[in-house]
């Protein structure tokens, strides 16, 4: 039998000119790594032949496009998504693409939104876990989720250095811990502010398997209900987080996911490689792991399991 192909929803690309305004505004290593990777389509076609992936959804990762001027950040992300477009257009069957935005400037968020979703044809968008220091449940980006719920858009969330990122890290890189703990915090953000409950047809989507969420969920719970923090009348943050996507990029197995089903299931779960700033090889040695783990019940193996979540998402992929 031939193994079903994944669907990867969280892959990523740079340009030479992304790259460029990155290094400019000072950034040589983003977010404590030890500096930039490159990116091809060959060469993300060839990981995606020899891992046996069907098709990778593309994304600028962190830090984003918006290093403290609007207008260049708004400049910077319509050179990306058109970028990604053409890329999506060349292999419409191998790629997709989340659309970039300059965010904290909602006002160009939403004109780039639009722009990507209407006239790109962008399969969602892309936010960061906060945008220098605005974390999403902030009310100040109340219309940008207001015209993306009108729409029923995925957003995929990736997570980005906390604020005073420098002290908390301890010197270490912030995609091995911190980005873990910042998924947890937005993620808590946009349920105790009710925006996962007032938006309901976004189809958000975090990464690593939640980070540590599976691990607080009913400690929020007993936060929520014992000291107030949140409305009575909603379900449970275990039922609100529930309702979310989440892919399994990084370490999933042999005890992450464990624990990530124990706590939502296994119905919203997809299949992530977080290359290319994960290195070809490890992204290989991911996938081995996730082929090696025990079979999901209900499924034949992790890669059917998540390949049919994906088709679910995403609807006009299913074959």
């Amino acid at each position: 039998m031939t193994p079903t192909g994944l669907v990867d929803v969280h892959a990523h690309f740079v340009t030479d000119g992304y790259v460029a305004a990155a290094r400019a505004a000072g950034i040589e290593h983003p977010d404590g790594m030890p500096g930039w990777p490159d990116w091809s389509a060959e060469r993300h076609l060839d990981l995606m032949e020899r891992a046996g992936i069907e098709k990778s959804y593309l994304s600028i990762s962190s830090p984003g496009v918006h290093f403290g001027d609007d207008a260049a950040a708004r400049a910077l992300a319509r050179e990306v998504n058109e970028f990604g477009a053409r890329v999506r257009a060349a292999h419409p069957r191998r790629f997709g693409h989340f659309a970039s935005l300059p965010l904290p400037d909602v006002e160009g968020a939403l004109a780039e939104a639009a722009h990507a979703l209407d006239v790109l044809g962008a399969d969602g968008v892309t936010v960061k876990s906060n945008h220098h220091g605005v974390y999403l449940g902030d009310p100040r980006l109340e219309p940008l989720w207001e015209d993306l719920d009108r729409r029923g858009a995925v957003i995929f969330v990736h997570p980005t250095s906390p604020p005073h990122a420098d002290e908390l890290a301890l010197g270490r890189p912030r995609p091995m811990l911190e980005f873990l703990f910042d998924t947890a915090r937005t993620a808590s953000d946009l349920l105790f502010r009710g925006v996962l409950a007032r938006r309901p047809r976004i189809r958000w989507v975090l990464t690593h398997g939640g980070g540590v969420l599976p691990l607080i969920a009913d400690r929020m719970e007993l936060f929520r209900t014992h000291f107030g923090d949140g409305p009575e009348d909603v379900p449970s943050p275990v039922e609100q987080l529930g309702r979310l996507w989440y892919d399994m990029a990084g370490t999933p197995f042999p005890r992450q996911i464990p624990a990530f089903e124990a706590a939502f299931g296994t119905e919203r779960l997809l299949y992530g490689s977080d290359y290319c700033w994960t290195p070809a090889e490890a992204a290989l040695a991911q996938v081995a792991t996730v082929d090696a783990a025990p079979a999901p019940s209900g499924a034949a193996a992790w890669r059917d399991l998540t390949t049919h979540n994906a088709h679910r998402l995403f609807p006009g992929d299913a074959r």
